[in-house]
């Protein structure tokens, strides 16, 4: 099963914030970074109209970049993954495979994950 997550991806520097409270540093998630997680879970369950997997899982990520800019593959994955649990599938600790690539499309950025039961 795939689905693709229309958009340019954003960072996790650019969805979650830090804030202190007291002496603890405490991580939440901006406006944006609502805005944007409630925008994927949209378009997933468009495309995914189905009950959640309950097995254990295979992941791969593709992640398509509109510039060759310098980026880290793993700051842009988290909200996507976030975004389909409880829809895609129960809880994410059915994970138990996981790829991430990163690539390029100006055109069309965007971020396609295939999901694959284990045996």
């Amino acid at each position: 099963m795939k689905v693709t997550l229309k958009g340019e991806p954003k960072s996790t520097n650019h969805i979650y914030k830090y804030a202190c409270r007291g002496s603890f540093p405490c991580m939440y998630m901006s406006a944006d970074g609502k805005a944007l997680k409630k925008e994927y879970q949209w378009q997933v369950k468009t495309q995914f109209r189905g009950e959640p997997l309950k097995g254990p899982l295979s992941i791969t990520v593709t992640i398509y970049l509109p510039t060759k800019r310098r980026s880290d593959w793993d700051n842009f994955h988290k909200l996507s993954m976030d975004a389909l649990s409880g829809i895609v599938w129960e809880d994410d600790s059915q994970k138990q495979d996981a790829r991430v690539l990163k690539s390029y499309d100006k055109e069309n950025p965007r971020i396609e994950i295939e999901v694959r039961e284990l045996a």
